[in-house]
């Protein structure tokens, strides 16, 4: 297995989450570090969203491998930011089987 080609930076970001006062909550999102990674698309396709169409594409996103329980260890749910785009992380598993590299499945979901 050849080593990933990690050339991209990404802001690694966690959702808050805030009371508003009102008994509900606001969500926030927090960046929780930056990760160099290779960034790989798939093959797209459109998707009904709340109030419009998306385009959304998925990419496997690799990183280097941080322990359990770390903030910089990326998990569903989170995200990763580059500039203006967003990348929501869907599911993370181990690349390789000592465990050096994380591909987390994503979803960028661009408005039409």
């Amino acid at each position: 297995m050849n080593a990933p080609h990690l050339n991209r930076a990404l802001v690694l970001e966690g959702v808050v989450r805030s009371p508003d006062g009102a008994g509900g909550f606001t969500t926030t999102w927090t960046a929780l570090g930056r990760l160099w990674a290779e960034v790989l698309p798939g093959s797209g396709s459109d998707t009904q969203g709340e109030e419009r169409m998306l385009s959304a594409v998925p990419y496997r996103i690799t990183v280097r491998a941080a322990p359990v329980g770390s903030d910089s260890r990326p998990r569903a749910g989170q995200r990763f930011r580059e500039g203006t785009r967003l990348f929501l992380i869907q599911a993370v598993t181990e690349r390789d089987p000592f465990g050096r590299y994380l591909t987390c499945f994503s979803r960028e979901e661009v408005p039409k």
